[in-house]
């Protein structure tokens, strides 16, 4: 009889890689901008951008826990991801016209 061990992790693993992850993308500008001027971020910009990762991660994981249906977590998970996209490109570059780009 074979007996297999089944990795698993819990919440608070989960928790810690996420924020890990966030730290991650986020060190991304804060080191372009020690070599080129062309990545101008200010502590508003890290404020808000770790917001977005961190609801977004949350976000993600909460339906990883109680979404059961693997179609419907991919789903869930890809529209969340599209909503961050969307607020991201807009908040960089304003593509709706919207006050929160500052147009």
């Amino acid at each position: 009889m074979k007996t297999e061990t089944v990795s698993t992790t819990n919440t608070k693993q989960r928790l810690i890689i996420t924020f890990g992850i966030i730290a991650l993308i986020l060190a991304i500008p804060l080191v372009a901008m020690q070599f080129t001027n062309e990545v101008d971020w200010k502590l508003f910009d890290f404020i808000i951008m770790g917001t977005l990762l961190t609801l977004t991660g949350l976000a993600i994981e909460l339906v990883t826990r109680k979404v059961k249906s693997a179609q419907w977590k991919f789903l869930i998970c890809a529209v969340i991801l599209f909503i961050l996209f969307l607020i991201w490109a807009e908040l960089a570059v304003g593509i709706f016209g919207t006050p929160f780009a500052g147009s």
